[in-house]
């Protein structure tokens, strides 16, 4: 269209047969070809010497009537030439058209280049999209596939999984997070098969107390003395079965969240007196010294109720473990809003790599299960339990052979 609109541009301006020879001279050996004819549609110079060949596609008179610059044919799938007419008349009155023929010879070549570069780039894509996802089938759907695996076997029971680290983003900490609840469901297993065979235990030796010297006691000819002694050990396993029945209760009453913590205010010294005054035949039996340090004035914010436990059990866990004639300290501060409450004894101590499971349930420093030394292993559990009621925290301090320091802060 630009090409032929200068053509027709120029021949207006300088009409005559060297001009037009000039037009067809330029448009020849090319891409393009031009005729150009009068408004008969008569040729008067055309690019083409065979004619012929161009001549069919050339609009009759009546087919072209034209003011303007028109395309008249642009299939250019079909046809060999996109064509175009332009219109002319000069002032001589000679009037025509130069029409324009674009052949279609390069678009389809061109075409079919684009086709094979279309082509080229859709196999490409495809063996990159494969690639993509052997890649992501890899590293993302077999960790997803193992993970549901994982859940599976976690679901039926099964908590020995093993899952690969798979690196640092979202999906790896997925991986560690079912790993992890693996690992601690398998714990929790193992810690309530060991829970429950303690148990077993631990009601099977006063159990055994019962049933053994209850039939010592029944048999006949035994003296009056001995019989005595003998209901007085069935009393004493039966006291210490009814604390374990009683503590194992309360331990489970804090798992199930069914006990209530109502705090109030209160005076510390006549607190501790009354503790002091109930344990104390205990201690002098022992020849311990039990010694409170605190001021007069000072207030606790606590459930008395649940704090009297607390200590209690401290008190006896101290008195088992400390050494006669020592002294067993109770000192009771402040700190800020907190109040802190130590319980230090002076006895076997106990060993560093023991420290951190003291808390956990029927875990005993004191692995004999004498009746003498050995507790039940619950009490220091309730006491944990009962602080984190208060939403306080316990700590401890010990030293092997030297004693140690119970810190409560609530």
């Amino acid at each position: 269209m630009a090409t032929g609109s200068n053509h027709r541009d120029v021949l207006i301006e300088y009409y005559s047969d060297t001009t037009m020879k000039h037009i067809v001279l330029m448009e020849q050996d090319g891409e393009r070809e031009v005729i150009i004819t009068d408004n008969q549609s008569n040729i008067i110079q055309s690019s083409k010497e065979n004619i012929g060949v161009l001549e069919k596609y050339i609009p009759t008179g009546t087919d072209i009537n034209l003011n303007t610059d028109k395309i008249l044919a642009s299939d250019w799938e079909g046809l060999p030439y996109i064509i175009s007419a332009h219109p002319y008349k000069v002032d001589s009155g000679q009037s025509g058209y130069i029409l324009m023929f674009q052949s279609t010879r390069s678009i389809e070549q061109l075409v079919g280049k684009l086709n094979l570069y279309f082509g080229l780039a859709g196999v490409t894509s495809m063996v990159a999209l494969l690639l993509i996802y052997a890649t992501l089938s890899k590293f993302l759907t077999r960790p997803l596939i193992r993970m549901k695996e994982a859940t599976e076997k976690l679901s039926e029971g099964n908590f020995n999984v093993s899952l690969p680290f798979i690196g640092n983003d979202e999906l790896g900490e997925l991986s560690g997070s079912i790993q992890k609840l693996a690992n601690d469901l398998e714990r929790l297993k193992t810690e309530r098969n060991e829970f429950l065979a303690s148990i077993a235990h631990e009601l099977g030796t006063p159990l055994t107390y019962l049933i053994g010297y209850t039939k010592v006691a029944m048999r006949p000819g035994v003296n009056e003395k001995d019989r005595k002694h003998y209901l007085s050990i069935i009393a004493e396993e039966s006291d210490r079965m009814k604390e374990l029945v009683k503590n194992l209760l309360d331990l489970a009453r804090m798992d199930e969240n069914t006990f209530t913590v109502s705090k109030e205010y209160f005076k510390v010294r006549p607190f501790f007196d009354d503790i002091f005054q109930l344990v104390g035949p205990s201690f002098n039996m022992k020849k311990l010294g039990l010694e409170l340090i605190c001021e007069e004035d000072i207030e606790i914010h606590a459930d008395p109720l649940r704090l009297e436990q607390i200590i209690l059990n401290l008190l006896d866990n101290a008195l088992k473990y400390s050494t006669e004639k020592s002294i067993v300290e109770v000192k009771v501060s402040k700190t800020g809003d907190m109040s802190v409450i130590s319980v230090t004894d002076f006895g076997i101590g106990i060993p560093s790599e023991e420290i951190e499971f003291i808390f956990e349930n029927l875990y005993r420093v004191e692995k004999s299960r004498s009746r003498t030394s050995g507790g039940s292993g619950i009490g220091l559990a309730i006491v944990k339990e009962l602080v984190e009621a208060h939403d306080g925290t316990i700590e401890v301090e010990s030293s092997l052979g030297r004693g140690s320091t119970f810190t409560i802060m609530i």
